[in-house]
C-alpha cells in the first residue's frame, strides 16, 4: 500500500495595507492650452511635496485619506524565492504654492521668461487623489533569519504600470476639480525588509524609488489644456499584512 507523503508548502498569497512618506525631485512642467484658450509655457525646475494627511487616519472612514499603499501577491515558494504582486501606491503631489519658478514661452499672447512668483491664482497643479501608481512588480525573497515563530526576509521589487491618477487644477484662473483617468506610465524598483509572524501575519517596510512620467494630464474646466512633466520619486512605506499558504505538495 502506498503512503502519500507531505512535502513543502505550494505557494502562498499575501495582502498588504500600508501608508507611505514621499520625496519628489525638481521638475520641468509644461502647459498648453491653444484651443479654448491660448498659453504655451513652461515651469523650470518646480519644486513639490506630498501630504501625509494621517490625522485621524485609524478611523473606519478615514482609512484611504492618507497616503496608503494596497499590495495584493503570491509566492510561488520555488528555489528562486520569487513573486508577483500587483501594487496601488496612493501618492500626493502637490507643485508648492508661492514659490518663484523661471517661467518661458507665451501667455494669451505676451511672451514671458523670467523668474515669476507663482501664486495659486496663477497656476496650481496638485495630484492629491492622488499621484497612484498601478504596477505589476516581480518581488524576490531573501530569507535573511528564522526562528520558531518569526522569520525575517529581504524584499526586492521591480515594476512598471500606468498613472491613474486624480489631478485638482488651476490655470489662469481655470479651476479643475478633478476626475480619475489615465495620466501617464510610472517604473519603481524597491527594496525592504518582511518579518513574518506565525505563518500568517507579517510587517513590512519598503523603500521604493520610482521614475514617472505624466504626458495626459488635463487642465481647466472643459479638460482642453494639457500638462506633461515626468519626475523621480521617493518613497517610504510602513505595512503589515497576511499570508495564506495554499496546502502542501504530496510527494
Amino acid at each position: 500500500m502506498n503512503t502519500l507523503k507531505v512535502g513543502k508548502i505550494r505557494g502562498s498569497l499575501y495582502l498588504t495595507w500600508g501608508y507611505n512618506r514621499e520625496w519628489y525631485t525638481r521638475s520641468t512642467i509644461h502647459f498648453r492650452n491653444t484651443t479654448t484658450d491660448n498659453y504655451d509655457f513652461t515651469f523650470i525646475n518646480a519644486k513639490a511635496h506630498d501630504r501625509p494627511d494621517l490625522h485621524d487616519f485609524y478611523k473606519l472612514n478615514n482609512l484611504t485619506v492618507p497616503q496608503y499603499d494596497l499590495n495584493v501577491g503570491y509566492f510561488f515558494n520555488d528555489r528562486h524565492d520569487l513573486g508577483i504582486e500587483l501594487s496601488w501606491d496612493h501618492l500626493k503631489y502637490i507643485v508648492t504654492d508661492n514659490q518663484v519658478i523661471h517661467v518661458q514661452g507665451q501667455i494669451r499672447g505676451h511672451q514671458i521668461d523670467k523668474d515669476t512668483l507663482v501664486t495659486p491664482d496663477f497656476v496650481h497643479l496638485q495630484h492629491t487623489n492622488g499621484n497612484n501608481y498601478l504596477m505589476l512588480n516581480l518581488v524576490k525573497r531573501q530569507k535573511i533569519w528564522s526562528s520558531k515563530y518569526l522569520q525575517l526576509s529581504g524584499i526586492g521589487k521591480v515594476g512598471a504600470g500606468p498613472l491613474i491618477s486624480y489631478t485638482i487644477s488651476t490655470i489662469l484662473g481655470n479651476n479643475d476639480e478633478g476626475y480619475f483617468h489615465y495620466h501617464g506610465v510610472v517604473a519603481g524598483l524597491s527594496a525592504g525588509l518582511k518579518l513574518d509572524i506565525f505563518t500568517y501575519f507579517f510587517l513590512q517596510t519598503d523603500l521604493q524609488g520610482a521614475w514617472v512620467d505624466y504626458t495626459n494630464t488635463r487642465l481647466g474646466a472643459d479638460h482642453q489644456g494639457l500638462s506633461t512633466q515626468h519626475f523621480y520619486s521617493l518613497q517610504y512605506k510602513y505595512l503589515f499584512g497576511f499570508n495564506y499558504p495554499l496546502g502542501r505538495r504530496k510527494l
